[in-house]
């Protein structure tokens, strides 16, 4: 008999989801808070599904009646001390955000090596990820939609549209948007650096989030797109759950 389950990323802004079948991805799709239609229709067959939630309470509650109106059971993941080779550094595991614990251990599975894992979503992670599996910690940062706002409500005379990133901007939305991208890449290069220097080498870097093409071609370093990061470690647990 086929078993299909739900895999659910819930970010700030967007939901990411992917069914799969027998251990095989079958279809993924993806949607935002305020119409729950394509996740319903997504449901349809599902007997459980594996979330990874970092959204507001009030999304999260939602998120929980669509799957309940669907009878499917829901296993709400947090990050933990350890899951395989990867170890959690920080002072209370528990507190690392699930989604950044979820694209470490799918970081993990791709890449024996040292690797930064990067997510440019409504927040900025860089997160450090040692050859031996070590999480060694990560920073947060606004995102680019959330630097524009900041600057929008902050300031007089900036307007929230984006602009053109170019070296010498000669428009106030050129100079914001060549500012904000200048910012989110230095933060990149400067955990990458000192990754690098950690490790006694380049590491890979991993780009996941909405905002990971729009920074991809700014980085100066050789970065892999993995927009699906998220959902490949919730995959990663979820195998390992069902095993026991």
């Amino acid at each position: 008999m086929s078993i299909a389950r739900l895999l659910i990323d819930a970010g700030n802004t967007r939901l990411k989801w992917a069914r799969v079948e027998d251990g095989e991805w079958r279809a993924e799709g993806s949607g935002d808070y305020r119409d729950w239609t394509a996740l319903a229709r997504a449901l349809d067959g599902v007997s459980a599904c594996h979330v990874a939630c970092v959204a507001s309470d009030a999304h999260a509650r939602a998120l929980a009646a669509v799957l309940a109106a669907a009878g499917v059971h829901a296993t709400w993941h947090v990050a933990a001390a350890a899951f395989g080779e990867v170890r959690n550094a920080y002072d209370t595991p528990q507190q690392l955000g699930v989604d950044r614990w979820m694209a470490l251990i799918a970081a993990r599975a791709r890449c024996r090596g040292a690797v930064l894992v990067v997510s440019a979503g409504t927040a900025l992670t860089a997160d450090a990820l040692a050859a031996d599996g070590r999480f060694l910690g990560g920073v947060i940062v606004p995102g680019l939609a959330l630097m524009r706002h900041a600057l929008h409500t902050g300031t007089a005379g900036v307007a929230p549209q984006a602009g053109t990133v170019t070296a010498f901007p000669r428009s106030t939305a050129d100079a914001v948007e060549s500012g904000i991208v200048a910012a989110l890449c230095g933060v990149i290069r400067q955990q990458y650096d000192f990754l690098a220097t950690q490790a006694g080498m380049a590491p890979r870097c991993l780009l996941s989030g909405g905002d990971a093409t729009r920074l991809q071609p700014h980085l100066g370093l050789e970065a892999e797109i993995a927009p699906m990061l998220v959902l490949e470690g919730i995959a990663r647990v979820a195998a390992e759950e069902d095993k026991g």
